[in-house]
């Protein structure tokens, strides 16, 4: 028998065992029309906030809690005005910054998103930088990391940013932190060859011939492109320019690692999404048998448990020493979340949960591992978000 919520979304008797089961409150999926909608403004674009106003005909609500966030009516469309086509404004749920800000990012970091798809919190991890370090980001789907480019270009925050089609589970390439000379955009000396130059949009023909080359050799070539990492975009300021393509994808050891490796990684990792009330909402019309399959099937949930260690467990090898890594899903079950954590930390000696300098001023609640977080919409009023917060410590 299906439960008719008061927000008039219909949910299946298998979605409320689940629910029970994770100890989670049925109302947060029927008061979706009571969350707001989040944007970011981009910093230096403050002066700008009454011409927005007046263009979407709402008043936009600053939140305390978050800087340049903002937050207006679910059902105001921003895609159509002009300030979001000019990259003034971007969609990003506040919670989503607050996984980006507990990375506590400082000038001059070399940062990495293991799951960088869609984009939102890459967009919003460049802004904090400010051109001054690199930002890695990875994602395993090439047309999902080709949308998070197009974002990058749209808002004019690819420069110091470096994106490569991979497997984040065994992505293993360190930051170009040693190149220096390009990191100021210079052009490469002329006694180097098969040095990256600018990039360009059309891709040259000798690339663009060996991806054609790949598409005949069929699927098992597809997988090998999958574990070799494929780097579709570089920023002026990423430190791929002027360098040679053995440079770039030259390995470290894990002694290496600690020194060489990124200051900040995100780890915000695939999940079932049950924490984000508006993708429950879509399986009205896609159809509940879907939600059966993508967030209720036990088979599906024992695969991406599995997907979201070795995410976790890749991204802290390739943190340095002393830096900071965030686990970040949108889902609100155990499994995904706390269980994660535990198993990660008995794994891992080196590894240290920190709290959440932040946390104080957060509208959440702590998870069911002390100095871990929950956003959720009765709670915070904003879409569903785990956040839990490591360092890496010496091990003598």
């Amino acid at each position: 028998m299906d439960v008719e919520a008061t927000s008039n979304l219909l949910l299946p008797e298998a979605f409320l065992d689940f629910l029970t089961e994770n100890g989670l409150d049925p109302s947060i999926y029927t008061a979706i029309d009571s969350i707001p909608r989040y944007i970011r403004l981009k910093p230096g674009c403050e002066a700008y906030v009454e011409e927005i106003e007046g263009e979407i005909k709402c008043k936009l609500e600053k939140v305390g809690w978050m800087p340049n966030f903002y937050s207006l009516p679910p059902h105001i469309q921003i895609a159509n005005s002009k300030a979001y086509q000019e990259g003034k404004i971007y969609g990003i749920d506040a919670a989503s910054g607050a996984a980006v800000s507990a990375l506590n990012i400082s000038a001059g970091d070399h940062i990495l998103d293991l799951c960088a798809a869609p984009g939102a919190k890459l967009c919003m991890m460049v802004d904090v930088l400010d051109s001054l370090g690199s930002v890695t980001g990875v994602d395993v789907a090439r047309h999902r990391l080709a949308a998070c480019r197009t974002m990058l270009q749209k808002y004019g925050l690819g420069d110091c940013c470096r994106l490569f089609v991979a497997d984040g589970t065994t992505f293993s390439l360190v930051p170009t932190r040693a190149h220096s000379d390009s990191q100021s955009g210079a052009s490469a000396p002329q006694e180097k060859f098969d040095v990256y130059k600018e990039w360009k949009s059309r891709r040259p023909w000798k690339e663009r011939k060996r991806a054609a080359k790949v598409r005949e050799n069929g699927a098992s070539q597809l997988v090998s492109r999958i574990q070799d990492p494929e780097l579709i975009y570089y920023g002026r300021r990423s430190g791929v320019i002027g360098i040679s393509r053995h440079e770039l994808y030259q390995t470290v050891d894990s002694n290496e690692l600690l020194h060489c490796g990124y200051d900040k990684v995100l780890v915000d990792a695939e999940c079932t999404h049950d924490g984000s009330t508006r993708h429950i909402q879509k399986f009205e019309q896609w159809g509940w048998t879907t939600l059966q399959r993508r967030v209720l099937c036990a088979e599906r949930t024992d695969d991406l448990t599995v997907l979201q260690l070795r995410l976790l467990t890749n991204g802290f090898r390739l943190l340095k020493l002393g830096g900071f890594l965030v686990y970040s899903t949108c889902s609100l079950t155990v499994s995904q979340n706390e269980d994660v954590v535990n198993q990660f930390l008995l794994q891992n000696a080196s590894a240290k949960l920190l709290e959440i300098d932040a946390v104080k001023n957060w509208p959440c609640k702590s998870g069911r591992i002390p100095k871990t977080l929950r956003f959720d919409p009765s709670t915070s009023r904003t879409s569903g978000l785990f956040v839990a917060k490591f360092t890496k410590l010496a091990i003598q």
